[in-house]
């Protein structure tokens, strides 16, 4: 007799049901660990920590102590800390966890290489408790390090890593900085370098333009990466650190080394100022008035600062229109107005293409170098209106031999324009022709 279909789904069921009973007996689940995946070793608040000592077999200790909201080292030398170093370093200690523990009271710390420490770690909080961090040997494997707190007997394992981050010398921790102003607040530099001194300010629309000897026009770009050139001067100490030979040799080098510039800095509080030598050796040296000595000086600052003078950060583009795209250019009194897409000249509307090309040449013109005195038979008078603002920009150039001066209205610089690049920019005038509307498509013959 046949059986019913669902009796024999209950038969499995019953079967299925009856092996997992009997392979939960033989293999019961284990207790819950009561030890956090990761245990915590220190919970600290970052602001409440205010020193910190960092000692090492055959190393002199290090430490470090928190006035207010400042990090400085304090031993084995007195120094400005890096802050940003010390922060990191602070927030790593704080909350400080292990990735396991691995004996709650062992019976000999000696197997765990933590009777003699290796690295030892103060960590001191406002109210005067202080938290030694220990730690020992690595583990069989290589991959982590046992560590323990001097006041509990837990032994735990972190990262090899972990431990690695902590081996700072006191050269990882020193401020290296040469200089310490405040960018967003600077308001003004003062270069002596090759050729007369010469001054940048910032104008009402806060762009740096030269003050002394000008007024001139600065070429921001490269005043701006001068700026970034010198926040970035730094002391080249080495790995080790400097020792009293290299500072011996620092100091004789700049001493008897060429001057690139000394340049003074001024961002609202005390001028801060720096001299750059390239010694003998064709290394760059430097002297700063934020720190004491004489160091070799890491960072580009020193070859930036090669073959420098006032003419390197002069604006040089006759024109400051740009990537604006002007609506209306005014040549020899003759005026081409933009309106939409079309331009329109003093006979009606002119093809833009052609105004587009003169509009290209007058963007490229540039000076070669520049003069104090304007001279030269008139070529060529012009104007310029671009920007939202309908900036106008008047100018006026005279053929003088073989080069063309130009001088913008209301300046007494001269720049002086390549004969190539004028002549160019007049064949593109004489070219302007009168629009001609496109023709209309033929008709495909069938």
């Amino acid at each position: 007799m046949k059986q019913p279909f669902g009796l024999l789904v209950a038969c499995g069921v019953l079967v299925v049901l009856g092996g997992l009973v009997w392979w939960t007996g033989q293999h019961p689940s284990k207790p819950d660990s009561t030890t956090p995946a990761s245990p915590k070793i220190l919970a600290l608040g970052e602001d409440q920590i205010e020193g910190i000592r960092l000692a090492k077999a055959g190393s002199d200790p290090i430490q470090l102590k928190k006035t207010g909201d400042k990090w400085a080292l304090a031993a084995p030398k007195a120094f400005d800390a890096d802050q940003d170093v010390v922060k990191s370093l602070v927030s790593s200690l704080a909350s400080f966890n292990a990735d396991r523990l691995i004996d709650e009271n062992p019976a000999d710390l000696a197997a765990f290489g933590l009777k003699d420490p290796s690295v030892e770690i103060d960590v001191a909080v406002k109210g005067g408790t202080v938290n030694k961090l220990q730690f020992g040997a690595d583990t069989p494997s290589g991959s982590a390090t046992y560590v323990k707190l001097a006041s509990n007997s837990k032994v735990f394992t972190v990262p090899t890593a972990t431990r690695t981050s902590f081996d700072k010398s006191a050269t990882d921790l020193r401020d290296k900085r040469l200089l310490t102003f405040n960018q967003d607040k600077l308001t003004g530099l003062t270069v002596t370098a090759k050729g007369p001194m010469f001054e940048f300010g910032r104008n009402s629309l806060n762009e740096w333009q030269i003050v002394k000897p000008g007024p001139y026009r600065a070429d921001s770009l490269q005043v701006d990466d001068l700026v970034r050139k010198l926040k970035d001067a730094k002391m080249d100490l080495g790995a080790a650190g400097s020792t009293p030979e290299d500072e011996k040799k620092a100091e004789s080098e700049f001493n008897t080394g060429a001057t690139l510039a000394t340049i003074t800095l001024r961002d609202g509080g005390t001028p801060q100022a720096i001299t750059v030598r390239q010694g003998k050796d064709k290394v760059f040296y430097a002297r700063s008035s934020v720190v004491d000595g004489t160091y070799k000086l890491a960072g580009d600052l020193g070859e930036g600062l090669k073959d420098k003078d006032l003419d390197s950060f002069r604006n040089k583009k006759l024109l400051d229109f740009g990537f604006n795209d002007p609506t209306k250019v005014e040549l020899d009194g003759k005026a081409y107005q933009k309106s939409g897409d079309k331009w329109n000249g003093p006979a009606g509307a002119v093809d833009a293409a052609s105004v587009q090309a003169v509009i290209d040449k007058l963007r490229d013109l540039a000076a070669s170098k520049f003069s104090d005195k304007m001279a030269g038979t008139p070529a060529l008078s012009l104007a310029v209106t671009s920007g939202e603002k309908n900036k106008v920009e008047k100018v006026s150039v005279s053929k003088a031999g073989d080069l063309y001066n130009a001088q913008r209205e209301g300046e007494s610089a001269v720049y002086v324009l390549d004969a190539k690049t004028f002549d160019e920019l007049q064949k593109a005038i004489q070219a302007i022709k009168p629009y001609s509307a496109p023709k209309p498509a033929t008709p495909e013959k069938k």
